[in-house]
């Protein structure tokens, strides 16, 4: 579905509207100054610096130049991230995590008013996940942008999402709608064919596990 959403997948049928853009119709180009998206994966196998990776990530309106706006927002990016000592750091020299980190700051960098990202906290630590997400949710809240996010940490979603989409399969939506409708017993046990309980904590819903459920 975010394949659909930023085109680098066509749907099978439907049109897919972001801004104003039919994103079947528009170019890459248009549909980068709207949305960027952060990969799962954006490990770089070639030593270019983190801070060279995010400038390049820019895409400056100075075209062929960063100016010194380029490069403070570039470090501010890192500062966010608590990454800026690793900024002149070659990229294939990071750990999983510290490469998911710059990935985000690349997507900051854009400054665009959608923000995609496909499970951005899965090499990170239960800390730097908690961080990543409060910080989502309050730039969301701040600037009005909109955030999308794959995750399957169920407690994270429900967390911080203001609306979740469950898929049950690729191309079928299961339920959709606040965490409080969405994350419940029954879908746990639909959807993932596990057993558990939801709990209410500080007005969010949180799981238990209890079992996977015979196959």
């Amino acid at each position: 579905m975010i394949k659909c959403i930023n085109g680098l997948l066509k749907p099978t049928s439907g049109t897919v509207i972001v801004e104003g853009l039919d994103v079947s119709r528009s170019t890459p180009k248009q549909l980068s100054e709207v949305m960027s998206y952060v990969p799962a994966s954006s490990t770089t196998n070639f030593p270019v610096s983190v801070v060279d990776s995010i400038l390049i990530a820019r895409d400056s309106p100075h075209k062929w130049r960063m100016d010194s706006d380029d490069v403070s927002l570039a470090y501010r990016s890192l500062r966010v991230m608590n990454m800026e000592e690793y900024a002149l750091r070659n990229c294939n020299e990071l750990s999983a995590g510290q490469s998911q980190k710059v990935a985000i700051c690349r997507g900051l960098v854009r400054q665009s008013d959608i923000i995609l990202l496909d499970e951005p906290t899965s090499n990170l630590d239960i800390k730097h996940q908690l961080f990543v997400c409060s910080f989502l949710k309050e730039l969301s809240s701040e600037t009005g942008g909109l955030v999308i996010m794959i995750s399957h940490d169920l407690n994270i979603a429900a967390k911080f999402a203001d609306r979740i989409i469950v898929m049950s399969e690729p191309g079928v939506i299961y339920d959709q709608g606040p965490p409080d409708d969405v994350i419940t017993d029954s879908m746990i046990s639909d959807v993932y064919s596990v057993k558990s309980q939801v709990i209410d904590i500080h007005g969010r819903p949180h799981v238990i596990l209890e079992s996977a459920e015979s196959w």
